[in-house]
């Protein structure tokens, strides 16, 4: 029993020392996790900042394409309006010139059978923004089909001549398709 008393008493130094090394490091541990955990949560802060910062960044880039794109295409739009004024200016001019020069556009409309469905379309007038678009129109509605045309244009006058041949059979008279035609012409 002496001898299993002694080896209690070393145990119990044994665990005594064992506490103390457990608690010893325990501490440290406890210390390392501390620091850890600090530099963690400062790791976290930073990240958060760098996080709010990239999409700042980011954010910024978006809108200054999103400008970019906007100018580029207020840009456009301001080209298609100078070149819409330079041809209101151009048909402005256009008419000065021929008034300068005594020269008027007198609207001619010819209109010829020959033969069958076919028929010759000549047409002078002044050069306007549209006219050739109703003319177009026009003609179309009349149920002529325009198989060679040639349109020349010179100091605010067009020369329309063409060809043409009726897609629903029968044409009107000439004389009527003329007198249709000039009313087109006269309204533009």
């Amino acid at each position: 029993m002496g001898g299993g008393g002694m080896d209690n008493e070393c145990h119990n130094t044994s665990n005594e020392g064992d506490e103390r090394f457990k608690s010893k490091n325990l501490e440290a541990e406890r210390r390392r996790r501390k620091k850890l955990g600090d530099r963690q949560l400062e790791l976290r802060a930073l990240m958060t900042k760098s996080t709010i910062i990239t999409d700042a960044i980011t954010y910024i880039e978006e809108l200054k394409m999103t400008v970019e794109e906007l100018s580029n295409h207020l840009l456009e739009l301001e080209e298609t309006s100078v070149d819409e004024e330079k041809i209101k200016l151009k048909e402005i001019d256009d008419e000065k010139e021929m008034k300068k020069h005594g020269i008027k556009v007198e609207v001619e409309v010819e209109v010829n059978h020959v033969c069958g469905t076919k028929l010759w379309i000549r047409i002078v007038f002044q050069k306007k923004r549209g006219a050739l678009t109703k003319l177009m129109e026009a003609i179309t509605l009349l149920g002529i089909d325009l198989i060679d045309t040639t349109i020349t244009t010179s100091r605010g006058a067009v020369l329309f001549t063409s060809f043409g041949q009726g897609i629903r059979g029968g044409l009107p008279e000439a004389d009527q398709m003329k007198i249709y035609l000039l009313e087109i012409i006269r309204s533009i």
